[in-house]
Formats: C-alpha cells, sequence, structure tokens
C-alpha cells in the first residue's frame, strides 16, 4: 500500500513537473520555431535561408522604422534587441543602426544558428538560442 502511494505521487510529481506542451519526444519542435519558419519560409521547403532570413528582417526594419530617418533605435525595436546588442551593432557608433547595420546583424545570426552551415536553419536550430536569436529579428 505504501508502495502504492509513493509511485502515485511521484507520478503526480512528474505530471505537475512536466513542461506544457510536452510532446514526449526529445525531438520536439517549438511551436515558436514553426511559426517563425511558417512566416519567412516563402519557398515552403520547411526552413529558412539567408536570402528568406533578410527578406523577414527587411520587412521588420522598414515597420519598426517610424521616423523616416532611415535608422532604428531601441525603442523603436521594440525589445527586439537589447541596448547593449544594439551597440555591438551599431558600426558607426551612432546609437541607432541602419538597415544595413540591421542586415548584417540578421547574417550574423544567421551564420550562428547554422551550425551544421548547410545554409539553412530548421525548427531544430531555431531551437537554440542562437536561432531564438535570429527568430526575434524576423517577426
Amino acid at each position: 500500500m505504501i508502495g502504492s502511494l509513493r509511485h502515485a505521487a511521484l507520478a503526480m510529481a512528474l505530471i505537475v513537473a512536466a513542461p506544457t506542451g510536452w510532446s514526449g519526444s526529445a525531438e520536439a519542435k517549438p511551436k515558436g520555431a514553426d511559426r517563425t519558419i511558417a512566416a519567412v519560409d516563402t519557398d515552403a521547403d520547411g526552413t529558412i535561408d539567408l536570402t528568406e532570413a533578410k527578406a523577414a528582417a527587411s520587412k521588420v526594419f522598414d515597420a519598426a522604422e517610424k521616423d523616416a530617418d532611415g535608422t532604428v533605435d531601441a525603442k523603436e525595436l521594440k525589445g527586439r534587441l537589447s541596448r547593449k546588442e544594439l551597440k555591438a551593432a551599431d558600426s558607426d557608433n551612432d546609437g541607432t543602426l541602419t538597415k544595413d547595420e540591421f542586415l548584417a546583424l540578421v547574417e550574423a545570426r544567421f551564420k550562428a544558428a547554422d551550425p551544421d552551415g548547410d545554409g539553412t536553419v530548421d525548427a531544430k536550430e531555431l531551437a537554440t538560442p542562437a536561432g531564438r536569436a535570429l527568430s526575434r529579428l524576423l517577426k
């Protein structure tokens, strides 16, 4: 009887501690990565290539750039970059990013998110810290 109670308590603890949306597979694709791919993958191959990433990021830049000065600042980027990240990407140190600086950052993040170097980023790669950093710039 005590053994059964212990097993029941252990089972309940595992259920409570299980991550929300857990599918039982260590290879499960996170929903956020799937949403990013669906939004950015224009050729519907299930991955994002650098051309697709830059096209999506260009749209993000254009939508964020509200004051028509050709640059975005931390406020316009609405949390996509920390001030530290913005400063690191700001090659001319003016406190803002031009579209070229923004797209250079996207390219650097894309390369970091593509560790196998196949030129594409899939859902599994988007689920990594480097992939999530890229994803923040694409939507």
